[in-house]
């Protein structure tokens, strides 16, 4: 049960002042549903209202606050005309600007022959001192109030700051003053306030830079996040550990055998994965490992190792992909190596049906086949194995952890291992993968070509065009990816469709086309043409991006590169160069580039290695936008800034250790207070692992 004291902060929004059912709708989609979302929306830049000239010193182009007396008001002639309102301190005239106005209201709350402040940005019109629309209007005795520094918010359309700001005030007045969770040493030598003073601090900046990151209020708010973060994963990670394992382990015999038949050395990077997995397995623990590998370091020969490790323990082992295409992929590797190895395989995806799909059901629930490769289809009910033991999950960030627990679910005490091919920069494993142990493929396999990238404005795409008919002319086959147009299918597909009818007109029926919009059937005949059939040119919208090997494809063109993210465009150049034959990628741009966008396409002429790309992805995006956040099961964090806080991840991540060894109930007084910090970051999931207390 979430702690009484957050109650306040976790009312609806509408609960504060001026937030109707319209305005709720708005704050919601901009922050979040409860009064603590107003209080992590922190300001993104101020306005300073201190400037009070008289008016005739006013700066035109300035934000000023100006005290003076009101002479007369002059209704417009006609409605596109705009009300003005005459003023004076003695030393000038300043014009007050209307349109579309009330003159009642106008009237009321600037009567003629009074004293009022008024504040706004001064502009000069036709030789006269003018202000439009005025941001405050009040009386003399609010002018030290009207004088201050005003944080400003991000908006949302509909939303004006005047009520978001009035809202925010109010939330951060109901922050309770709560119990504190920070080690108190720890505190004192950074020198930073308590919990509700940062946060008060965090939404009055004085001055520009009380807005940096790394202000001791927005650091101190940024550690409570990332160490509610790195707890609820230890906590996680501490109950995972405490669950009954079982220790798996091999006398190497068929490891040995599926060796021999590789037509390949296995890299260093292989090896010593291999080895820490197998360590992981025979412990009595549940193993939970991350294999992360770059395109084409070859993760499924080492999943296939611990694969059968468990099999020469006497059990079973599943590998599940997200897409039938890759599915097929890994069975196509796995295979032959199983066969020689003398071990049974089974493939289960959505599409097979019938007699051949019952009868690969029953293998694997009477145990005649050890090994089974599949889709989501591996969850279904009617799936049953004799003896699971290891699950193998590959692009971990298209599953949630749910489903990693609905596969696990079908054995008993199943260890866990996830792959994935998105190079993810050590920051964000931290902070996404903490409940992991990790294994990092760095080398690519003997035979791997570099890939030779060149870029080149879009207007000389005929030399795209050209470069690509002498790459089919040789025998090579080609990716043609085309732009993302914008968060739409629809208009992805046009200009796909555009550049394949464009360039089946000049190479004939060679060109075949792919998208996300056909059936998955329709999308495998076509890229089965690709890889063995008579399609030697693809034309494609990023589906292909994961899991496609073609090695006969050496010519990679990326039309429109400058839209992509730079691990989106190292994912799609790691379908060329899996072949013996030199290698090309092209980037096609429409200029003038930004400046990240410069970056990102020198970036990627300069390296393939995908752990420096994605280093470099972090700096240049910001580790929301890396892997795209909300597809990538990656924490959004509204306060910490993992570019900027890297420091502090790594201090938060050595407390929650610490705090495990030596309160791992959170039982003592700070053991309570951190109790209220997993609530009040809502990893509330992470509390449901403790004793009640």
């Amino acid at each position: 049960m979430r702690p009484e004291i957050l109650f306040p902060l976790f009312a609806p929004v509408a609960s504060l002042p001026g937030i109707g059912p319209r305005y709720a709708k708005l704050v919601e989609r901009l922050a979040g549903p409860h009064v603590v979302d107003l209080c992590w929306h922190l300001p993104s830049g101020l306005i300073d209202r201190r400037y009070a000239p008289q008016i005739a010193n006013a700066e035109p182009g300035r934000i000023a606050t100006i005290t003076l007396e009101v002479q007369h008001h002059e209704a417009p002639r006609s409605k596109r005309q705009p009300y003005r309102i005459f003023g004076s301190d003695g030393t000038g005239q300043l014009e007050l600007v209307f349109f579309h106005a009330r003159p009642d209201y106008l009237n009321k709350i600037l009567p003629a022959g009074e004293r009022r402040v008024v504040s706004g940005r001064v502009e000069e019109f036709g030789g006269r001192l003018q202000m439009t629309h005025p941001d405050h209007i009040g009386k003399v005795e609010e002018l030290e109030r009207l004088k201050a520094v005003e944080p400003v918010y991000p908006l949302t359309a509909g939303l004006t700051l005047k009520p978001l700001s009035k809202a925010i005030q109010a939330a951060v007045g109901r922050a309770p003053d709560l119990p504190e969770w920070l080690d108190p040493e720890f505190q004192r030598r950074r020198a930073w306030p308590g919990w509700r003073e940062a946060l008060r601090r965090a939404h009055a900046p004085q001055a520009s830079q009380d807005l940096e990151l790394d202000r001791p209020w927005r650091a101190r708010l940024a550690f409570d996040e990332l160490l509610a973060n790195q707890l609820a994963l230890a906590l996680v990670r501490h109950h995972q550990r405490t669950l009954r394992g079982r220790a798996l382990k091999g006398d190497g015999g068929l490891c040995a055998k599926a060796r021999a038949a590789l037509p390949f050395e296995l890299t260093g990077a292989q090896k010593r994965a291999i080895d820490e997995i197998a360590a992981d397995m025979a412990a009595p623990a549940r193993m939970l490992r991350l294999l992360q590998g770059d395109v084409g370091s070859g993760k499924t020969v080492v999943a296939l190792m611990a694969m059968l490790t468990a099999v020469e323990a006497g059990a079973q082992a599943a590998l599940m992909a997200p897409t039938e295409i890759l599915a097929r992929q890994h069975y196509a590797t796995i295979a032959p190596l199983a066969a020689a190895a003398g071990v049974g395989i089974e493939l289960l995806t959505g599409r097979d049906k019938g007699a051949a799909r019952r009868d690969a059901v029953a293998r694997l629930s009477e145990g005649q086949s050890a090994l089974a490769v599949g889709t989501h289809a591996l969850f279904q009910q009617d799936i049953m194995f004799r003896d699971l033991a290891l699950a193998v999950v590959d692009e971990q960030h298209r599953f949630g952890v749910h489903q990693r627990i609905e596969l696990a679910a079908k054995g008993q005490a199943v260890d866990m291992l996830v792959m994935t091919a998105t190079p993810i920069p050590r920051t964000l494993v931290l902070t996404a993968y903490g409940d992991m142990e990790v294994s990092r493929l760095t080398e690519k396999p003997a035979g791997r070509q570099p890939v030779d990238t060149r870029t080149l404005p879009i207007g000389r795409v005929s030399q795209g065009v050209d470069g690509g008919g002498r790459a089919l002319r040789s025998g090579a086959k080609v990716y043609w990816v085309c732009p993302l147009v914008q968060e739409s299918e629809v208009s992805d597909l046009a200009a796909a469709t555009e550049r394949w009818a464009a360039l089946q007109a000049r190479f004939g029926k060679r060109v075949g086309l792919v998208h996300g919009r056909m059936k998955g059937k329709d999308k495998d005949a076509v890229m089965a043409a690709f890889a063995h059939g008579d399609i030697d040119l693809l034309v494609a919208t990023t589906v292909i991006e994961v899991g496609v090997d073609v090695p006969a494809a050496s010519v990679m063109v990326i039309e429109r590169a400058e839209r992509f993210g730079l691990a989106q465009l190292h994912q799609l150049r790691g379908r060329v160069g899996r072949g013996r034959a030199k290698s090309n990628c092209l980037l096609l741009y429409q200029g003038p580039l930004g400046e990240t966008a410069r970056a990102r396409l020198r970036v990627m002429r300069d390296t393939d290695d995908g752990f420096k790309i994605a280093e470099e992805d972090l700096r240049l995006r910001g580790a929301g936008e890396v892997l795209g956040t909300r597809q990538s099961g990656m924490p959004e964090f509204r306060l910490a800034d993992i570019g900027v806080h890297q420091e502090l991840l790594g201090a938060a991540r050595d407390d929650a250790r610490l705090i495990l060894q030596r309160d791992v109930e959170l039982q003592s007084a700070r053991g309570q207070a951190l109790r209220v910090l997993l609530y009040l970051f809502e990893r509330d999931v992470a509390v449901r692992y403790l004793r009640s207390g």
